[in-house]
Parts: C-alpha cells; structure tokens; sequence
C-alpha cells in the first residue's frame, strides 16, 4: 500500500523513538508510514514534496509541527508532551539550579507552570514563536538567573549557544504509538473521502447534463465539463467566485423564488436549457444549491426514442383528442369530460355501443395525461378464455403450469407500469378474474400465477363497455364492489344515432384517410352526405367506416354520390340477411287501436303501417336487423319502405 503518513521528527530521539514504536508496536502498517529528521524551515521542502506524492496525514512536534500546519493544506498530528515528561525531565538536573527555564512554542509548555509548586522549584515559563525569538527570550532569561533549559529542540539549541546547559523534553514511546494511532485513523477517513469524491468527480464529469454547485452563499464550488461547455467558460474562473457574477443567468431566475424545487427554461448560446435548481442540506443545516441544466432538444430526442422503442413493442397509444372528429353538442361534452378526466388518477368507465370508437377515445384520455410518455397497453376481456386472460393480466413464475414459459414472463399490469391499461369488454370478464383486479385497484400490488412475492404497480386503469353494468350486478354477473371501483369517472360515447350531425364530417375524414384506396375521388357530394345522415347506423361509426370503404373501391366518379351508397347499402343488407318470407307489417304485437288513433280517424292503412314501422324503429333504437325481424319483414322490405318518398 502506497505511503500515507510522514512523520517528522526535530531531533533525533524522536526519530528513533518512532522507528521503534512501528517496529514494535506497527508492524502490519510500517509500509504506510514514513520518517524523516527535520526541524523548523528545513521541513517544509520535505513536506510539501511528500504532499504532491500523495501523503494524506503529518505527525511531528513542537515548533516544527505548528510551520507544517501553517504551510500546508493537509492534517497535521502533534505528538503530546505530558506534563509526566516535563517533570521526569526537570526532577533528573532542574534540583541542581536555582532557576530553571522551561522554553519553546506554546503546543509544548502549556500547563507546565504549576510543576515548580509539585517540585518546590523556581521554574520560568519562556514563550517563544521562532527562532529568532527565542534568542531574544532566553538571553534575557539567563541575564534574569535561569542557568538550566528545558524544552524542544529550538530553545535547547539556542540556550546552549549562549552557554547555559539545556536538554530536550523527549516524547515516550506511548505519545509517539498515540499520535501515530491517530494520523492512521485521519488517513483511512481521508482515504475513504477521496474514493468517494473521485466517483463522485467521476459521476459529475462524465454527467450528460450541465451541473453548478454553489454554497450557501451563492459562491460556485463546482461545474462539470458540459457546463463549462453550455457557458463556455472554464472552471479555473469561476470555482470561488459568486454565481450572480459569473453566471448570472442562472441567479437571475433563482433569485425570483425562495423554492426548494424551482425549475425553469435558460436560453443560452441560442439554446434552450431545461434548468433544475435543487437546495443541499445536511441535517436540515442548508448548506448550498445544486444546478442541473440539460438540453431542451437532446430531451425531445431522448422522448422519441422512448417512444419509437414503446411503439416497436406496441405499447404507445396513437390517437389524441383533436383525432376525434365530430362538432356536435353530444361529441363536445364527450370530449370535454375526456380532456378534464385526463388530468386526473382516477379510475375511467368509458360506456357506449360498439363501434362507437371507445378505444380512439381511450388513448386519447392517456395522451394528455402526464403518463403520456409511458406505455398504453389494451386487451379485450371476452377475446381471451379465462385462464389465458390472467396469465396475459397478471403474468406469471417459472414453471407456473404446463406450457410455461421458461423464467416466467410478465404480465400487462407490469408492461403497463408508469402508463395506463386498458380493459376492453370488461363486462365480459370472469368473476374470479374481477376479485383480482379488485385488489389490483385497491392494493396497487400484484402476484405472478405461480408466485410469492408482491410485485407494486404505477397504473392507471381505463375500462369499456358496451354493457349495462349496473343490470349486471343486479344480476349477480359483476361484482358490486369493483362496478364501484372502475365507475368513478364516467364517460359515455354517443351513437351516431344522437350524433347524426357528425356524420358528414366523419364522412369526409373518410374519404380523406381511405384516398389511397381510388386516389380520383376527391370528396363526397353534399346530397350523399346528407342521404347517409338519414339512415340508422347499428354498427355506429365503425359501420360508416365499412361502408364509405366500399364506396371508395366501387365509385366510378369523381365524388361519392347518393346513388353510389344507395346501391352499396342495398347489396350489403340483401348479402348479411336471411331468407325471410315477407308478411304483413301489422303484427299481433303491434297494438293498431293505438295507431289509428294517434294517425287519426282518416288514416289510409299505408299511413297506419308508417305509424307501426316508426314506433317500432324508434324502440329499437333505430336497428334495421331487429325492427325488420318484430315487424316479420325482410331488412331490404324495411329500407325500401323507410325510403320510398325519397
């Protein structure tokens, strides 16, 4: 192990007092210790020397010891003089004079005057700083009596030349294994700090963002290599000086809050900056602020990669608000609701019938909340058989069942972690599957099939329906408890039954989408649009897709016209019907006393038909296929009716 100690002794009974110690008593550390005789001036070359090879810890003496302190920045130990080592050394010779002096620096006379009171000599304490003074001190100490000196190796040495005898108080044994004890136990702390400092320094410089620290009172202690870079100025000018002189940028923001947390944007170089500033504390004691500046467009980059790689794996949601086409009163609320939902936690039952676009709506909700960079992961409840949909929910262990996956795979709940999931058709899930999710929502927590650990999740939980729930739990087919949980927030997707406005709009969003599909249409005529407004849509927008795909394969001109869409309508509803006898529209079920009275008493049975065929339409909900089916007519015989005037 590399050197860490350098012991300086004055004299040289100290010198080999110290040998002896780590020889004797330091053994196992003798290679991280090294002695050298100096004394006074002559010690600071050696010194500063052993300080650039890497010396962590000085032990030395006397006035020797207080010049290392004073030149240089590493700790310095003292080897103690006792009062015992004074008095052994006055009792021996200080009995033969009548005036005895005790000289040199402060750290090795202090406390020795009450020593003349337990002898019964005349003992003079001699201050001295240096050598100079100590010539000065003890010459007129010798004019005033003193015949004997005791003390360090400066003062012995002077009172000899002026002929007075003198001997140096040496240092025991324990003093100096003491001292050393000491200065191994200040290395290992400072060896220790240096390691985490140069991971720390590592950490910092190798930092993809810009990093300022400052102290408490605004004056820079620290910035790492890219801040250099951002301000274009190098740490030698402004590590100790204040932040609002040098970098003024970042005090001028800083200086509007008293925030503990205060974030802002730093145009800098005709960049923009995304600065975070963070107050240090160390046992509630503040003790400076850290900066943190990082690329505006670099963390645009680092966005779309995240979510180019969410996107490969399927897990990004790629629909927004504005996506949803639709101006009436019915699609503004709706999109209201999702845009105010969005900024919350809670849990969202999205209602509707299908292919009203509850998915589209969905991801919408996930992009603007503030999981919008984490993933969106759905699953159809009834596309999946019970066993396979809790595997693919809650994932599961190595060697779960049979068929397992080797090491287990996850489940959506993790892939869905710091996003949002959503349950599709969650009327259709299991009742043991519903008490699972139950504790998911509750917990926040879930357990691999197979396992039996808790895993925690950060997920957001959306569901959809085309169900009545409420009905359901009535019927003991859902859970009351999880109906509860998932209808927080509600939103409900209109038909286009009561959104027929849109259908235009839709309409064109069509065509515009499907252009690749026959590139010489350019649009949908006025009167096609309005004929497609008049007609009910069981399959709701999903339907309206479906068939604006065919007129846009089979139009032969320019634009979609009413007579393209009367002809594809036909064929479709002549190709999905079955073969039904076509009877009279008047059925046992219909009540006709009813529709004669409402239609009047001059009624021709042509208008009383009209009047069944609308009630019945109008009670289920506009569907051709079921309204056909109560009248006991073929779906063509009704859509032929409903527009015979047209």
């Amino acid at each position: 192990m590399e050197t860490q100690i350098l012991f300086v002794a004055p004299f040289a009974d100290l010198y080999d007092t110290a040998i002896q110690v780590i020889k004797e008593r330091l053994a196992d550390k003798a290679d991280r210790i090294r002695v050298v005789k100096a004394d006074l001036g002559e010690s600071i070359g050696v010194v500063r020397e052993a300080v650039k090879d890497g010396i962590l810890v000085i032990v030395s003496r006397g006035g020797t010891a207080k010049i290392i302190d004073e030149s240089v920045q590493v700790p310095v130990v003292s080897v103690r003089i006792s009062i015992l080592d004074v008095m052994r050394m006055v009792a021996v010779k200080g009995k033969t004079y009548k005036k005895v002096g005790i000289a040199g620096f402060r750290n090795v006379i202090y406390g020795n005057k009450d020593i003349s009171q337990v002898l019964g000599l005349n003992l003079v304490e001699i201050p001295v700083h240096d050598e100079a003074e100590a010539m000065e001190k003890i010459a007129k100490a010798a004019s005033e009596g003193v015949q004997f000196i005791v003390g360090d190796a400066v003062s012995v040495r002077v009172a000899k030349r002026l002929g007075l005898d003198g001997e140096i108080i040496t240092s025991s044994p324990e003093a100096v294994y003491a001292s050393l004890k000491e200065a191994l136990l200040i290395a290992r702390i400072r060896r220790d700090e240096q390691e985490r400092s140069a991971i720390l320094q590592t950490l910092v410089d190798q930092s993809t963002d810009g990093i300022v620290v400052t102290d408490v009172a605004g004056c820079v202690l620290m910035i790492n290599p890219l801040a250099e870079k951002i301000f274009g100025i190098s740490h030698l000018d402004v590590n100790g000086k204040m932040l609002n002189k040098v970098l003024p940028g970042l005090n001028t923001e800083v200086s509007k809050v008293s925030n503990e947390y205060f974030d802002f944007v730093l145009q800098q170089s005709s960049r923009s900056y995304a600065v975070k500033r963070r107050i240090l504390h160390i046992k509630r004691e503040t003790i400076g602020a850290l900066y943190t500046l990082q690329n505006v467009s670099q963390l645009q980059k680092i966005e779309r990669s995240v979510r180019t790689k969410l996107h490969k794996k399927g897990l990004i949601a790629k629909n927004y608000i504005n996506d949803i086409i639709g101006a009436s009163k019915a699609c503004q609320e709706m999109k209201r609701k999702a845009i105010k939902y969005a900024l919350t936690e809670s849990t969202i039952l999205v209602t509707g019938s299908s292919g009203t676009g509850k998915e589209l709506l969905v991801q919408s909700i996930h992009n603007a909340s503030h999981r919008a960079d984490g993933p969106f992961v759905a699953v159809n409840c009834a596309a999946l058989p019970e066993n396979l949909l809790e595997s693919e929910l809650f994932g599961y262990d190595d060697g779960a069942f049979t068929g397992a996956r080797k090491g287990g795979r996850q489940g959506l709940f993790e892939l869905a972690h710091g996003g949002t999931l959503f349950l599709d058709e969650i009327g259709e899930m299991p009742m043991v599957l519903q008490s699972r999710l139950l504790r998911v929502l509750q917990e926040k927590e879930i357990m691999h099939i197979g396992g039996d650990s808790v895993i925690p999740v950060d997920v957001r939980i959306i569901a959809a329906t085309n169900q009545n729930l409420q009905q359901m739990v009535e019927q003991k087919t859902f859970r009351e408890d999880l109906y509860y949980r998932l209808d927080i927030l509600r939103i409900h997707m209109p038909t286009l039954a009561e959104r027929k406005e849109d259908i235009p709009l839709l309409a064109r969003e069509f065509v515009t989408k499907q252009h690749d599909l026959n590139p010489k249409i350019t649009g949908i005529a006025s009167e096609a649009s309005a004929f497609l407004q008049e007609q009910s849509w069981p399959g709701n927008i999903r339907q309206l897709a479906n068939v604006m795909e065919r007129a846009m394969l089979l139009s032969e001109g320019e634009v979609i016209t009413t007579k393209d869409l009367q002809g594809i309508l036909e064929k479709s509803v002549v190709i999905s019907e079955p073969k039904i006898k076509d009877t009279p529209i008047l059925k046992e079920e219909v009540k006709v006393d009813e529709l004669v009275a409402k239609a009047g008493p001059k009624a021709t049975l042509a208008e009383i038909e009209d009047a069944a065929l609308q009630k019945v339409l109008k009670e289920e909900n506009y569907n051709y296929t079921r309204t056909a089916a109560r009248l006991g007519i073929h779906r063509s015989t009704l859509w032929r009716r409903l527009h015979k005037k047209k």
